[in-house]
């Protein structure tokens, strides 16, 4: 992923719930060009932010096994509102299902307890080495990396006071 869109985890119940925050800071390069005069976090990255949150679900249940969760299909997807530079876009994803291929999960994001987004996901788990044996080293790195920063999200979170289910 290009963009880590989740600064920290709030609230976490393994394999069922998250709650995870992204502010939107005016030094974000993509705002310079959506909107100009306007700069307002584009809808495809508060969808993105979504299946970020979900993904930290996937991964924790699955042992972080999984390299790589990825988004399958967005259904429903609504926007209520803008949001802008100052803001904090707080993501409640929770978890229908999880299968080691697939998972899918309700998802919604509020500033200041208005509606901003919601949506209906299904995620996609993919071992690389499932998909090419010489990726072993490459899937081994990644789940090292993801393990390591979810710690850190979920560390920032409970020093600030979160719960655990």
């Amino acid at each position: 992923m290009k963009f880590v869109l989740i600064d920290r985890i709030s609230e976490f119940e393994p394999g069922r719930r998250i709650v995870a925050h992204k502010a939107v800071s005016l030094a974000e390069e993509y705002l310079g060009d959506h909107f100009p005069t306007f700069p307002v976090l584009p809808g495809v990255l508060m969808v993105e932010a979504m299946v970020q949150a979900s993904a930290w679900i996937v991964r924790e249940k699955l042992d972080f096994e999984v390299g790589v969760v990825v988004l399958k299909e967005a259904r429903n997807v609504t926007y209520k509102s803008f949001l802008v530079p100052g803001e904090v876009l707080t993501v409640e994803s929770i978890c229908k299902e999880i299968t080691p291929a697939q998972s899918i999960f309700v998802a919604s994001g509020t500033t200041q307890d208005r509606p901003v987004v919601k949506a209906k996901l299904v995620l996609s788990h993919l071992r690389l080495a499932d998909l090419d044996p010489g990726l072993e080293e490459t899937d081994a790195r990644l789940r090292s990396q993801q393990r390591a920063m979810f710690n850190r999200l979920w560390h920032v979170g409970r020093t600030a006071g979160a719960t655990v289910g």
